[in-house]
Protein backbone atom coordinates (compact mmCIF):
# COMPACT_ATOMS: atom_id res chain seq x y z
CA UNK A 1 0.00 0.00 0.00
CA UNK A 2 2.71 2.47 1.02
CA UNK A 3 4.89 3.64 -1.84
CA UNK A 4 7.76 6.12 -2.00
CA UNK A 5 5.58 8.52 -3.96
CA UNK A 6 4.51 11.57 -1.98
CA UNK A 7 0.76 11.51 -1.46
CA UNK A 8 -1.28 14.69 -1.15
CA UNK A 9 -2.43 15.71 2.31
CA UNK A 10 -6.07 16.38 3.13
CA UNK A 11 -7.01 18.12 6.38
CA UNK A 12 -10.18 16.81 8.03
CA UNK A 13 -11.74 19.02 10.70
CA UNK A 14 -14.08 17.72 13.41
CA UNK A 15 -15.18 20.58 15.66
CA UNK A 16 -16.86 18.27 18.14
CA UNK A 17 -16.73 18.24 21.93
CA UNK A 18 -19.71 16.06 22.88
CA UNK A 19 -17.39 13.30 24.14
CA UNK A 20 -15.63 15.59 26.64
CA UNK A 21 -16.59 16.60 30.16
CA UNK A 22 -15.21 20.15 29.86
CA UNK A 23 -16.61 22.58 27.33
CA UNK A 24 -14.50 24.36 24.71
CA UNK A 25 -12.60 21.70 22.70
CA UNK A 26 -14.80 22.33 19.65
CA UNK A 27 -12.97 25.66 19.27
CA UNK A 28 -9.58 23.97 19.14
CA UNK A 29 -9.44 23.72 15.35
CA UNK A 30 -10.09 27.44 14.93
CA UNK A 31 -7.49 28.18 17.61
CA UNK A 32 -4.93 26.29 15.50
CA UNK A 33 -5.98 28.37 12.47
CA UNK A 34 -5.48 31.57 14.46
CA UNK A 35 -2.04 30.33 15.49
CA UNK A 36 -1.23 29.68 11.83
CA UNK A 37 -2.27 33.24 10.95
CA UNK A 38 -0.16 34.63 13.80
CA UNK A 39 2.83 32.73 12.44
CA UNK A 40 2.12 34.07 8.93
CA UNK A 41 1.63 30.53 7.63
CA UNK A 42 -0.40 29.55 4.57
CA UNK A 43 -0.91 26.02 5.96
CA UNK A 44 -4.70 26.08 5.68
CA UNK A 45 -4.53 27.48 2.17
CA UNK A 46 -1.90 25.00 1.03
CA UNK A 47 -3.88 21.82 1.83
CA UNK A 48 -7.35 20.74 0.82
CA UNK A 49 -9.66 20.89 3.83
CA UNK A 50 -13.05 19.39 4.65
CA UNK A 51 -15.17 19.81 7.80
CA UNK A 52 -17.24 16.91 9.09
CA UNK A 53 -20.62 18.11 10.48
CA UNK A 54 -20.79 17.82 14.27
CA UNK A 55 -23.49 17.08 16.84
CA UNK A 56 -22.70 19.86 19.31
CA UNK A 57 -26.39 20.83 19.45
CA UNK A 58 -26.72 17.88 21.87
CA UNK A 59 -24.84 19.90 24.48
CA UNK A 60 -28.04 21.91 24.98
CA UNK A 61 -30.05 18.80 25.77
CA UNK A 62 -30.08 16.76 29.00
CA UNK A 63 -27.82 13.71 29.24
CA UNK A 64 -29.86 10.53 28.75
CA UNK A 65 -27.18 7.81 28.89
CA UNK A 66 -25.15 8.25 32.07
CA UNK A 67 -22.44 5.71 31.22
CA UNK A 68 -21.91 6.84 27.61
CA UNK A 69 -22.94 10.47 27.44
CA UNK A 70 -24.43 11.57 24.10
CA UNK A 71 -23.64 8.18 22.56
CA UNK A 72 -26.23 8.63 19.81
CA UNK A 73 -24.47 11.79 18.65
CA UNK A 74 -21.08 10.09 19.00
CA UNK A 75 -22.33 7.34 16.71
CA UNK A 76 -23.73 9.77 14.08
CA UNK A 77 -20.57 11.88 14.09
CA UNK A 78 -18.21 8.93 13.79
CA UNK A 79 -20.29 7.33 11.08
CA UNK A 80 -19.77 10.49 9.00
CA UNK A 81 -16.11 10.71 9.95
CA UNK A 82 -15.29 7.11 9.12
CA UNK A 83 -16.76 7.56 5.64
CA UNK A 84 -14.72 10.73 5.09
CA UNK A 85 -11.51 9.02 6.24
CA UNK A 86 -12.23 6.00 4.04
CA UNK A 87 -12.92 8.24 1.02
CA UNK A 88 -9.77 10.28 1.65
CA UNK A 89 -7.55 7.18 1.79
CA UNK A 90 -9.12 5.54 -1.25
CA UNK A 91 -8.51 8.76 -3.17
CA UNK A 92 -4.83 8.19 -2.29
CA UNK A 93 -4.61 11.13 0.10
CA UNK A 94 -3.15 11.13 3.62
CA UNK A 95 -5.66 12.43 6.18
CA UNK A 96 -4.53 14.92 8.80
CA UNK A 97 -7.32 14.93 11.40
CA UNK A 98 -7.84 17.99 13.59
CA UNK A 99 -10.49 17.19 16.17
CA UNK A 100 -12.04 18.53 19.34
CA UNK A 101 -12.35 15.70 21.83
CA UNK A 102 -10.67 12.31 21.43
CA UNK A 103 -13.88 10.29 20.92
CA UNK A 104 -13.57 11.01 17.20
CA UNK A 105 -10.55 8.68 17.09
CA UNK A 106 -12.85 5.67 16.84
CA UNK A 107 -14.26 7.09 13.59
CA UNK A 108 -10.75 7.74 12.30
CA UNK A 109 -9.69 4.17 13.06
CA UNK A 110 -12.90 2.79 11.54
CA UNK A 111 -12.28 4.76 8.35
CA UNK A 112 -8.73 3.46 7.99
CA UNK A 113 -9.86 -0.12 8.51
CA UNK A 114 -12.81 0.11 6.11
CA UNK A 115 -10.50 1.57 3.45
CA UNK A 116 -8.02 -1.29 3.99
CA UNK A 117 -9.87 -4.19 5.67
CA UNK A 118 -7.11 -6.68 4.90
CA UNK A 119 -4.30 -4.51 6.24
CA UNK A 120 -2.96 -4.65 9.78
CA UNK A 121 -3.14 -1.27 11.52
CA UNK A 122 -0.63 -0.16 14.15
CA UNK A 123 -1.56 2.65 16.55
CA UNK A 124 0.79 5.09 18.27
CA UNK A 125 -1.26 6.80 20.98
CA UNK A 126 0.57 9.84 22.38
CA UNK A 127 -1.56 10.82 25.35
CA UNK A 128 -1.52 11.31 29.12
CA UNK A 129 -4.57 9.02 29.28
CA UNK A 130 -5.20 5.46 28.15
CA UNK A 131 -8.76 6.10 26.84
CA UNK A 132 -9.47 2.40 27.48
CA UNK A 133 -12.80 2.58 29.27
CA UNK A 134 -16.16 1.17 28.22
CA UNK A 135 -19.68 2.02 29.42
CA UNK A 136 -19.21 -0.85 31.89
CA UNK A 137 -16.10 0.67 33.54
CA UNK A 138 -16.18 4.44 32.97
CA UNK A 139 -16.09 6.59 36.12
CA UNK A 140 -17.32 9.69 34.22
CA UNK A 141 -19.44 8.53 31.28
CA UNK A 142 -17.43 10.83 28.98
CA UNK A 143 -16.81 9.06 25.69
CA UNK A 144 -13.46 10.67 24.95
CA UNK A 145 -12.20 8.08 27.44
CA UNK A 146 -13.48 5.15 25.36
CA UNK A 147 -12.15 5.20 21.76
CA UNK A 148 -9.49 2.52 22.22
CA UNK A 149 -11.75 0.05 24.03
CA UNK A 150 -14.31 0.59 21.29
CA UNK A 151 -11.73 0.01 18.54
CA UNK A 152 -10.38 -3.05 20.35
CA UNK A 153 -13.91 -4.47 20.67
CA UNK A 154 -13.33 -4.52 24.43
CA UNK A 155 -15.99 -4.29 27.16
CA UNK A 156 -13.71 -5.18 30.11
CA UNK A 157 -16.60 -6.86 31.92
CA UNK A 158 -14.10 -8.33 34.39
CA UNK A 159 -13.80 -4.84 35.91
CA UNK A 160 -17.44 -3.82 35.48
CA UNK A 161 -18.75 -1.20 37.93
CA UNK A 162 -21.72 0.18 35.89
CA UNK A 163 -24.94 -1.27 34.55
CA UNK A 164 -25.62 0.55 31.28
CA UNK A 165 -29.20 0.69 29.99
CA UNK A 166 -30.25 -1.32 26.92
CA UNK A 167 -30.03 1.62 24.51
CA UNK A 168 -26.49 2.45 25.65
CA UNK A 169 -25.45 -1.17 25.06
CA UNK A 170 -27.14 -1.17 21.64
CA UNK A 171 -25.23 1.93 20.49
CA UNK A 172 -21.97 0.71 22.05
CA UNK A 173 -22.24 -2.51 20.04
CA UNK A 174 -22.96 -0.48 16.90
CA UNK A 175 -19.92 1.69 17.55
CA UNK A 176 -17.66 -1.34 18.06
CA UNK A 177 -18.83 -2.63 14.68
CA UNK A 178 -18.76 0.70 12.87
CA UNK A 179 -17.72 0.13 9.27
CA UNK A 180 -18.20 -3.62 9.53
CA UNK A 181 -14.67 -4.43 10.75
CA UNK A 182 -14.48 -5.97 14.24
CA UNK A 183 -12.23 -5.65 16.12
CA UNK A 184 -10.49 -2.81 14.32
CA UNK A 185 -7.17 -3.04 16.15
CA UNK A 186 -5.34 -5.52 18.41
CA UNK A 187 -3.51 -5.00 21.68
CA UNK A 188 -0.17 -6.12 20.25
CA UNK A 189 -0.51 -3.42 17.57
CA UNK A 190 -0.81 -0.57 20.10
CA UNK A 191 1.89 1.66 21.60
CA UNK A 192 1.37 4.32 24.28
CA UNK A 193 3.75 7.26 24.64
CA UNK A 194 3.70 9.70 27.61
CA UNK A 195 0.91 7.74 29.33
CA UNK A 196 0.68 8.58 33.03
CA UNK A 197 -2.95 9.03 34.16
CA UNK A 198 -5.22 5.97 34.12
CA UNK A 199 -7.70 4.06 36.26
CA UNK A 200 -7.35 0.50 37.66
CA UNK A 201 -9.72 -0.91 35.01
CA UNK A 202 -7.47 0.44 32.25
CA UNK A 203 -4.31 -0.73 34.00
CA UNK A 204 -5.85 -4.21 34.24
CA UNK A 205 -6.23 -4.37 30.44
CA UNK A 206 -2.75 -3.02 29.78
CA UNK A 207 -1.15 -5.60 32.08
CA UNK A 208 -3.36 -8.45 30.91
CA UNK A 209 -2.43 -7.84 27.28
CA UNK A 210 1.15 -6.62 27.89
CA UNK A 211 0.58 -3.35 26.02
CA UNK A 212 3.78 -1.45 25.17
CA UNK A 213 3.99 1.79 27.15
CA UNK A 214 6.75 4.39 26.99
CA UNK A 215 6.36 6.39 30.21
CA UNK A 216 8.18 9.63 30.99
CA UNK A 217 11.00 7.88 32.85
CA UNK A 218 11.79 5.73 29.81
CA UNK A 219 11.40 8.68 27.43
CA UNK A 220 13.92 10.73 29.44
CA UNK A 221 16.31 7.80 29.77
CA UNK A 222 16.32 7.02 26.04
CA UNK A 223 15.41 10.40 24.46
CA UNK A 224 12.55 10.81 22.02
CA UNK A 225 14.46 9.77 18.90
CA UNK A 226 15.10 6.32 20.39
CA UNK A 227 11.49 6.08 21.63
CA UNK A 228 10.24 6.88 18.11
CA UNK A 229 12.51 4.25 16.57
CA UNK A 230 11.54 1.61 19.13
CA UNK A 231 7.84 2.37 18.67
CA UNK A 232 8.11 1.93 14.91
CA UNK A 233 10.18 -1.24 15.33
CA UNK A 234 7.61 -2.64 17.76
CA UNK A 235 4.92 -2.10 15.09
CA UNK A 236 7.08 -3.35 12.24
CA UNK A 237 4.70 -6.28 11.67
CA UNK A 238 1.89 -3.83 10.84
CA UNK A 239 1.14 -2.77 7.27
CA UNK A 240 0.35 0.82 8.19
CA UNK A 241 0.51 3.08 11.25
CA UNK A 242 -1.87 5.74 12.58
CA UNK A 243 -0.58 8.38 15.00
CA UNK A 244 -2.96 10.05 17.45
CA UNK A 245 -1.56 13.03 19.37
CA UNK A 246 -3.49 14.38 22.35
CA UNK A 247 -2.01 17.70 23.47
CA UNK A 248 -2.32 16.66 27.12
CA UNK A 249 0.64 14.35 26.48
CA UNK A 250 2.61 17.52 27.14
CA UNK A 251 3.28 18.67 30.69
CA UNK A 252 0.47 20.61 32.38
CA UNK A 253 2.77 23.62 32.76
CA UNK A 254 2.65 23.83 28.96
CA UNK A 255 -0.73 22.25 28.30
CA UNK A 256 -3.11 24.40 30.33
CA UNK A 257 -5.19 24.82 27.16
CA UNK A 258 -6.71 21.37 27.32
CA UNK A 259 -9.59 19.86 29.29
CA UNK A 260 -7.59 17.30 31.27
CA UNK A 261 -4.02 18.57 31.84
CA UNK A 262 -1.65 16.23 33.69
CA UNK A 263 1.74 17.05 35.27
CA UNK A 264 5.01 15.28 34.45
CA UNK A 265 4.50 15.15 30.69
CA UNK A 266 6.81 15.73 27.76
CA UNK A 267 7.91 19.24 26.76
CA UNK A 268 6.76 20.91 23.54
CA UNK A 269 10.27 20.41 22.13
CA UNK A 270 10.20 16.70 22.98
CA UNK A 271 6.72 16.41 21.44
CA UNK A 272 7.88 18.11 18.24
CA UNK A 273 10.98 15.93 17.94
CA UNK A 274 8.98 12.78 18.72
CA UNK A 275 6.53 13.55 15.92
CA UNK A 276 9.38 14.46 13.58
CA UNK A 277 11.02 11.06 13.98
CA UNK A 278 7.82 9.00 13.98
CA UNK A 279 6.41 10.65 10.88
CA UNK A 280 9.49 9.72 8.85
CA UNK A 281 8.12 6.19 8.56
CA UNK A 282 6.66 5.35 5.14
CA UNK A 283 3.95 3.32 6.93
CA UNK A 284 2.25 6.38 8.42
CA UNK A 285 -1.26 6.57 6.92
CA UNK A 286 -2.90 9.18 9.16
CA UNK A 287 -2.00 11.80 11.78
CA UNK A 288 -4.50 13.14 14.29
CA UNK A 289 -4.35 16.00 16.80
CA UNK A 290 -7.00 16.47 19.51
CA UNK A 291 -8.16 18.13 22.74
CA UNK A 292 -6.99 21.75 22.28
CA UNK A 293 -9.28 23.94 24.40
CA UNK A 294 -8.61 27.67 23.94
CA UNK A 295 -11.15 28.62 26.63
CA UNK A 296 -8.72 27.22 29.21
CA UNK A 297 -5.62 28.76 27.64
CA UNK A 298 -3.61 31.97 27.90
CA UNK A 299 -2.78 33.87 24.72
CA UNK A 300 -3.49 30.79 22.58
CA UNK A 301 -0.21 29.20 23.71
CA UNK A 302 -1.41 25.60 23.41
CA UNK A 303 -2.65 26.09 19.84
CA UNK A 304 0.66 27.74 18.90
CA UNK A 305 2.63 24.81 20.30
CA UNK A 306 0.23 22.38 18.60
CA UNK A 307 0.54 24.16 15.25
CA UNK A 308 4.32 23.88 15.32
CA UNK A 309 3.99 20.14 16.00
CA UNK A 310 1.40 19.88 13.23
CA UNK A 311 3.81 21.53 10.80
CA UNK A 312 6.52 19.02 11.72
CA UNK A 313 4.12 16.16 11.00
CA UNK A 314 2.97 17.47 7.64
CA UNK A 315 6.48 18.44 6.59
CA UNK A 316 7.59 14.86 7.05
CA UNK A 317 4.60 13.48 5.18
CA UNK A 318 5.03 15.85 2.26
CA UNK A 319 8.82 16.15 2.38
CA UNK A 320 8.14 19.87 2.10
CA UNK A 321 11.13 21.32 3.91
Amino acid sequence: MMSNMIKPIKVIEIKSEIGAGTRGASMGVDAIKIAALDFGSNFFKKYKTVEVPNENNLLLEPVVHDYAKRIKGIYSLNERLHKEIERTLLEDNIPIVLAGDHSSALGTIAGIRTAYPEKRLGVIWIDAHADMHSPYTTPSGNMHGMPLCCSLGEDNREKQINKPDDETIEYWEKLKRLGGVFPKIHYKDLVFIALRDFEPAEEFLMKKHAVRVFNLQEIRKKAVERVAIESLNYLDHCDMIYVSFDVDSMDSRISSGTGTPVPNGITEKEAGNLIYYIMRSKKICCFEMVEINPTLDKENLMAENAFEILQKATNQLSNDF
